[in-house]
């Protein structure tokens, strides 16, 4: 049961830590300046979600990878 709990959390702080990577790397990109005044709030928010798509996106395909590497001590 330990090791579920281990899974959670790295599942967790992957997450977390993808979702910040990515947001990061979008904002460097400085896309705020083709956009209005009136347009940077919603921009904003368009930012992080499209943040947390990519680096959720990101983290399960961490986290598959991982449990597959794990998974292969099973195949000998």
């Amino acid at each position: 049961m330990k090791a579920v709990g281990v899974m959670a959390l790295l599942g967790i702080i992957s997450h977390f830590g993808f979702i910040i990577l990515a947001f990061m790397g979008l904002q460097t990109l400085r896309l705020d300046r083709y956009f209005m005044k009136e347009q940077q709030a919603m921009f904003k928010l368009v930012l992080i979600m499209l943040a947390v798509a990519i680096g959720f996106g990101c983290s399960s395909f961490f986290l598959s990878f991982i449990d597959n590497v794990r998974n292969l001590s099973f195949l000998f």
